[in-house]
Formats: structure tokens, sequence, C-alpha cells
């Protein structure tokens, strides 16, 4: 079943939980944060700004020497001045109307941040939005894809036991909201 009240809702899949919040992924105090990359793992705009900002100098050398990561890959690296222990740089696809494979790219870059958060031991991962802001990705579309990603994934494995998708903003989290209700759904029928 579906909780929710306010600005958070979860959902338990296998030995895991799906949680939405609306927040401040900076702030997120989870074993890993997923970052929002470009291939080049270069500091960045939008959340991946905020991140570099808040994981401060060491972070960011430690990012330098990471190299480039391909669309749809994950890396990790150290957390910095975060919260969070590590840094997850994913890259999602630029969208082109969605018929050059960014479907496929997007789901590929949140299993593989699992992937990676589970070979070094992480037991809870949150993620941004990935895609949704200067690549253009539909924040509907993203959220259908990334919600069945990390359910399948959840479903054969564990760890990660919580993964958290935070959220910017009343409308992102609204929209995400409702596809996580149509995924359960789904799932239910």
């Amino acid at each position: 079943a579906i909780l929710g009240s306010g600005a958070s809702m979860r959902l338990r899949v296998g030995q895991g939980v799906i949680e939405l919040v609306q927040g401040d992924i900076t702030r997120e105090a989870t074993d890993g944060i997923v970052n929002a990359a470009n291939e080049a793992l270069a500091p960045g705009g939008g959340v991946d700004g905020a991140i570099t900002r808040a994981a401060g100098p060491v972070a960011l050398a430690a990012r330098r020497q990471l190299g480039r990561c391909a669309t749809g890959d994950a890396k990790i690296g150290p957390g910095g001045d975060l919260p969070a222990r590590y840094i997850i740089y994913a890259v999602g696809p630029v969208y082109h109307g969605g018929s050059h494979g960014e479907s496929a790219l997007l789901a590929s870059a949140y299993r593989r941040s699992l992937e990676v958060a589970a070979e070094h031991g992480l037991d809870s991962v949150a993620f941004p939005a990935i895609s949704t802001g200067i690549y253009g990705y539909p924040m509907a579309e993203a959220a259908d894809v990334a919600l069945a990603a990390i359910v399948e994934y959840l479903g054969q494995h564990a760890p990660p036991s919580r993964v958290r998708v935070v959220l910017f903003g009343p409308d992102a989290y609204a929209t995400w909201s409702t596809a996580l209700r149509r995924l359960h759904e789904s799932r239910h029928d």
C-alpha cells in the first residue's frame, strides 16, 4: 500500500521502500545522493551546481579524478561536506522528443546508480529527477520511466533498501506522486 501525507509518500517494494519527498537533496542524510551529471562529469548548473557547492572542494577534487561517464552510466565519489557519505554521478539523456532511446538511457542511469550503490554497500540513496532540468525530459514521462526502473530493481535486489526521490517544488512532487500511484495500481491489477 502507498502511505503518504503532505509532501512525502512511500511504497514498499520487495525488501525495500521507495520514498518521494519534496525538499533539498543537498540536505539528505542518506548513505549516498545521486547527482544528475554530464558526460564530462564537469560541474554544471541546476541540481548539479547545488550539490557541487554544498559538497565542497574535497568532493570536487575527487570528482575530477573519475574521468568521463557515458550517458546511462554512473560513477561514485566521496560526499565531501554533504550529510551523505557518497555522491553517485549519474548521466541521464538529453531529451530529443522521446524517439532516440531516451527512456532506455534514463532507466539505465537510475539502474546503474542503484547497482553502484549496492557495490559500495550503500543501504539508502536519494535521487533528484534526472534529466528534467536543462536536459528537457518531460517531468511526467521521466517519473514513469524512473519509478518503473527503481521498482524493477528493488523487486530483484537489495541493497539499497531505501530509495528516496527528492523533488524540488510542489509541481514536481505532485507529478511523481501521481506516477507512483499509477505504477502501484498497475502492479496490483
